[in-house]
């Protein structure tokens, strides 16, 4: 019979592995909704493809995914306090935020050291969480601006040392 790891136990390991973290945005019915996600990562090149999960207890992801259009934005090594109110339970998640909608309703933060117009490919439940696989229309980044970095349940940066 397998031993099934504690959530307490499974966070503390999980947090060992850093991540960036993203903001994912857009406008719903003419408002902007949008949440953190720090398990991002690229899926495919052909077609261009990326994942988030997002947690089936999430208020605000069946709003969001009414969006026909997603901005991703990879926040920045400064943009720590937006790391925190996109994930904030209560609140104006935009208050003080700098952004620009696209002409598809995606919002991308300024600030950001990347960013990607999506939208959502398809849905796959998993457990607690549901990896939504989103179809990359557009891209870029700005190579001289250094990427916010979750590990071990805080935000930092990377050491340019290393």
């Amino acid at each position: 019979m397998d031993i099934v790891p504690h959530p307490t136990e499974l966070r503390r390991v999980f947090g060992a592995f850093p991540s960036g973290v993203t903001a994912v945005a857009a406008l719903v019915d003419g408002v902007p909704v949008g949440l953190a996600a720090s398990s991002f990562t690229s899926v495919s090149l052909e077609p261009p493809l990326v994942s988030i999960c997002i947690a089936r207890t999430s208020s605000t992801w069946p709003r969001l995914r009414r969006a026909g259009r997603l901005g991703v934005s990879v926040l920045s090594a400064r943009q720590a306090h937006l790391g925190r109110q996109l994930s904030a339970r209560g609140g104006d998640r935009f208050a003080g935020v700098t952004w620009r909608a696209t002409h598809g309703g995606e919002i991308l933060l300024d600030g950001a050291c990347a960013w990607l117009d999506c939208s959502i490919d398809r849905e796959i439940e998993a457990g607690d969480h549901d990896i939504v696989l989103l179809r990359v229309h557009a891209l870029d980044a700005d190579r001289g601006v250094p990427p916010l970095v979750f590990h071990q349940s805080r935000f930092g940066q990377l050491d340019s040392a290393a």
